[in-house]
């Protein structure tokens, strides 16, 4: 498939989803919620004010955040206009919502302290384009917190990639590649940022922090 098929079958996916993402038959999508205290943690080693979620859907991360630091402004991003419905029917007061490509963030240069992306950058068919993104709207010394699905396992790694992936896309799903330290280190390399750690944590769940 070409980025734009890639891109548009992950939109038909989550707008099927967008109402029940987080309500107690969201399904395989139950998996995001595991990342969230690991974000939370990894926040809370050092201050920032301005936060983007790359790939917010509903915003169950930015609630989380405005309740735990009401007086700093946050920014949701998402590809599908349905996602970016649920999360403005919130009316969080300190946070903006907006529909575009995590690709090619809509938003000026040096912008945010903090970049987190959870469970969203495997939707990605160029990373490269967000890591460059990313280079570009984070501020001196601001840091990247993504969390996705990962292992070490190089056999794994290609059966889920050219067996479990294929297989998804046929049921609607956007899936278009399983992150590995590989891609992640490369594409920080040519973007110009640092990947200060990278882990595979309990439940194949990569954390990895990168910075400007």
């Amino acid at each position: 498939m070409t980025n734009e098929e890639y891109k548009k079958l992950s939109i038909k996916e989550f707008t099927k989803v967008a109402s029940m993402y987080e309500s107690d038959r969201a399904g395989i999508y139950e998996i995001c919620k595991k990342d969230y205290p690991d974000i939370l943690e990894e926040l809370e080693k050092e201050p920032f004010t301005d936060l983007l979620d790359a790939g917010c859907g509903p915003a169950p991360m930015i609630s989380l955040l405005s309740d735990k630091y009401p007086e700093r402004h946050y920014t949701g991003l998402d590809l599908t206009p349905a996602m970016i419905e649920q999360a403005k029917k919130k009316n969080i007061p300190n946070a903006t919502f907006v529909v575009g490509d995590c690709e090619n963030f809509p938003f000026e240069d040096n912008s945010f302290d903090a970049i987190i992306c959870s469970n969203s950058f495997h939707h990605y068919p160029d990373p490269q384009a967000f890591f460059d993104s990313v280079k570009r709207c984070l501020r001196s010394g601001g840091r990247l917190i993504l969390r996705d699905v990962s292992s070490e396992n190089k056999l794994l790694v290609w059966l889920m990639d050219h067996i479990e992936r294929p297989l998804a896309n046929l049921c609607g799903h956007g899936d278009v590649k399983i992150a590995t330290r590989g891609t992640v280190t490369e594409c920080c390399q040519k973007a110009g940022l640092k990947v200060e750690s990278f882990e595979i944590r309990k439940g194949m769940r990569m954390h990895c922090v990168v910075r400007k």
